[in-house]
């Protein structure tokens, strides 16, 4: 078979002239925001990307077409559709076979942006370990992909939704360097400090994009996440956002939420209970990734 990939011509125009390109999820505009905040959004989240001299890459299943870069006209129907499907490694493939239309998680994005040669992804934060997984065993597929595909994530950490010590366990045992941008401490989403120390610590995207291109002359399979804190004036503190994560935790259990819905559940609720900070947070927590993924796609194209 064919890949079924189907470039934009803002990314088939890139692709031939060797420009930088940065990929982008699509979940974050079908099950994170509303409309037409979730379009808008992601516009401006392109934009800055551009402004930092790369080409985004918005990815999508449509009609069974694994998109690599989105058309105006493309994103707006994307923003605006229902019963829109979330994939990831285990039904991405089912999606393009039956002609559906998807968004892709990070696990997903990840193996979409391989399959195109794009190098570095920018996303707001990963899937992980979630609270209670010793009973429920609910962990993301972002982790096992992070040790399979060798691309470079951007993301403010991973989302503090999540244990976060369990999910740098796993990390860890996988294999995938974690990498915090300019500071010694994981990031915790839409806070800039876990209280967790990084494994690693890199403070300028030369040595990221380096970082990058040792590992694959190495021969280690697998990417590298960068943790990127949220900027300063953004940040939600721990001591405000954690009592809130707790009382969402709480509701999701007394309501059996499980699977893929646990996630828009938690961030919707969260949403309400902080009067839309949490999402004021971070949509500058993914401009801030996509700024810092664009350097280093440049670097990397360097």
């Amino acid at each position: 078979m064919t890949l079924p990939l189907h470039f934009s011509p803002e990314v088939a125009a890139a692709r031939d002239k060797g420009q930088p390109i940065v990929a982008l999820e699509s979940t974050i505009i079908t099950h994170g925001m509303p409309w037409p905040q979730n379009v808008e959004t992601a516009r401006e989240v392109e934009d800055v990307i551009r402004e930092n001299g790369a080409v985004p890459a918005t990815i999508a299943v449509l009609d069974g077409r694994l998109h690599i870069g989105l058309t105006n006209d493309e994103l707006e129907a994307l923003g605006q559709a229902q019963n829109v499907a979330k994939l990831s490694r285990a039904d991405m493939a089912v999606c393009i076979a039956t002609g559906g239309t998807g968004a892709t998680t990070v696990a997903a994005t990840m193996i979409a942006a391989h399959l195109a040669g794009i190098r570095v992804f920018a996303t707001g934060g990963i899937g992980g370990v979630h609270r209670g997984a010793e009973q429920s065993f609910d962990i993301s597929a972002d982790l096992r992909e992070l040790a399979k595909t060798p691309i470079t994530v951007v993301a403010a950490g991973a989302k503090a939704i999540l244990d976060l010590p369990k999910t740098l366990e796993v990390l860890e045992t996988l294999g995938v360097p974690v990498i915090a941008y300019g500071q010694k401490n994981f990031p915790a989403f839409w806070s800039r400090d876990s209280g967790l120390p990084a494994p690693l610590s890199l403070g300028d995207p030369e040595a990221i994009a380096k970082a990058s291109d040792v590992r694959a002359t190495l021969g280690l399979e697998g990417g590298q996440l960068v943790a990127n804190p949220i900027p300063v004036e953004a940040e939600i503190s721990a001591d405000v956002i954690n009592p809130v994560i707790e009382e969402a935790l709480a509701a999701a259990a007394a309501e059996s939420v499980a699977a893929k819905s646990v996630t828009p559940y938690l961030l919707d609720r969260i949403f309400h209970a902080t009067d839309g900070a949490s999402l004021t947070a971070n949509i500058a927590l993914v401009k801030n990734n996509a700024r810092l993924a664009a350097r280093i796609a440049g670097e990397m194209s360097a």
